[in-house]
């Protein structure tokens, strides 16, 4: 009988020493994931920022001066002397330019590179687009959306960068939008859509936190913000069904057929 019962407990004391010892190394994982969730974000960005402003000091340091450049009387090389000249500099630049000389020196270079076929192109519309992106009163991206992308049924996430002008708008029978649509995880390139403004549902998420939604491809959400009743109410279908499409098509409905029909439908 005892010999049972020391059996039954070893066997017990058995079972239960591997669970111990999961639980402490489940521990030890957890710690160590919680450090890399801690650590990687902040390292990943010292390091971005540190390759950035040796580029930049590799690059304007050397065209200063030996007698002007500081590093020449001192032992030690000093961080981010190329990034505080160029700062400098620019803005001395755009000082310059203020005034009447300089917007005389513009011009007169503007009217030079207008006289070179290649160039006229590619330096007109990068400057269109700092002046667009760079101005005071700019939002580049305005407002983030959802527009149905590539097909219906389908969402995406865009940024609404303006009104449709000019010939495009005068083409298109509806009042249409210009809406960015950004690939993941580089939101830099992307697709320019014309969406009518009345099949663009806008969200409340800020255009920061759908950007950062886009490079995480999906990982990193936003909470929902709304009131309560606005969650509880679905404004767009994530399936293709074909009688909606005819009904979308009949009542010109913007994505969804209209709330009466949805309601006698379930």
């Amino acid at each position: 009988m005892n010999t049972d019962q020391n059996t039954s407990d070893q066997s017990s004391a058995g079972i239960l020493h591997p669970v111990a010892k999961r639980t402490v190394f489940g521990r030890l994982r957890a710690y160590f994931l919680a450090g890399i969730l801690v650590t990687a974000p902040l390292a990943i960005t010292v390091y971005l920022a540190w390759l950035i402003i040796g580029f930049i000091d590799h690059s304007i340091t050397p065209l200063v001066p030996e007698k002007y450049n500081p590093e020449s009387y001192l032992p030690f090389s000093l961080p981010g002397l190329g990034l505080v000249i160029l700062i400098f500099g620019l803005t001395l630049i755009g000082w310059l330019t203020a005034g009447l000389m300089g917007r005389w020196v513009i011009g007169f270079g503007e009217r030079i590179l207008n006289r070179m076929p290649v160039i006229r192109s590619v330096y007109s519309a990068i400057k269109q687009i700092f002046e667009t992106v760079l101005a005071q009163q700019s939002n580049a991206f305005r407002e983030a959306v959802l527009v149905e992308y590539p097909r219906r049924g389908i969402w995406a996430i865009g940024f609404i960068t303006g009104t449709t002008k000019e010939e495009v708008q005068h083409l298109t029978e509806d009042e249409t939008v210009n809406v960015f649509l950004p690939t993941t995880p580089n939101p830099t390139s992307g697709f320019l859509l014309f969406v009518p403004r009345k099949d663009v549902v806008h969200l409340s998420m800020s255009v920061e936190e759908a950007v950062k939604m886009v490079i995480s491809g999906g990982i990193v959400t936003p909470k929902d913000r709304r009131p309560e009743e606005e969650k509880s109410t679905s404004v767009v279908s994530s399936a293709t069904y074909e009688d909606l499409d005819v009904l979308r098509e009949k009542e010109k409905a913007p994505v969804l057929a209209p709330s009466q029909k949805r309601a006698s439908n379930d």
